[in-house]
């Protein structure tokens, strides 16, 4: 008995697939296999990621936190910046164009912003590739699944938070509340 080994396809249709978010996360196995992976890049990095990891660590970037070898979903990026839904990846040489866009789409679609770099951008212009996280990170963004406020309609506006109503009897005296 032979088990085929599955490998990653990439679908060019652009038909809709319903819920982007079904099926995002890793779970059982997957999950397992992922974490064991990032632990590994995690203990040796590539050149250009410990350079990276040099810029973002101790949140130096604008006081962001960074995460390195993150899981996000069912994919293990780069670096995550969960405060600000940013993704930075670094695509290493021969890396597939059709599957970097396909996490980037997978990641996108759920909300999630990338942004990728090639590895050897990141070895000889580390300023520049910093400063492009800096301004992604101080971009303004809508949080996927935050729901609007629905604005007030009548009455009058609320008080503080802990701020006692207005007595009905007029007295601003040491007197307790009587309603």
């Amino acid at each position: 008995m032979t088990t085929e080994r599955k490998t990653l396809g990439v679908s060019l249709s652009d038909t809709p697939r319903g819920d982007p978010k079904a099926g995002f996360a890793a779970t059982g196995v997957r999950l397992e296999k992922l974490k064991e992976r990032a632990r590994d890049q995690r203990r040796s990095p590539t050149p250009a990621q410990a350079a990276l990891w040099a810029q973002l660590d101790s949140s130096r970037l604008g006081g962001f936190k960074f995460n390195r070898q993150a899981i996000v979903g069912s994919t293990l990026v780069d670096f995550a910046c969960p405060s600000r839904w940013l993704v930075v990846a670094i695509s290493p040489e021969g890396a597939s164009a059709e599957v970097d866009a396909l996490q980037d789409k997978k990641l996108t679609d759920v909300g999630v912003r990338v942004l990728r770099f090639p590895e050897a951008q990141v070895l000889e212009d580390i300023d520049a590739v910093a400063k492009a996280i800096g301004i992604e990170l101080n971009k303004p963004f809508s949080k996927p699944g935050a729901r609007p406020r629905p604005a007030r309609q009548d009455g009058p506006p609320r008080s503080s938070y802990g701020a006692r109503p207005p007595r009905r009897d007029g007295g601003g005296g040491r007197g307790g509340y009587r309603g």
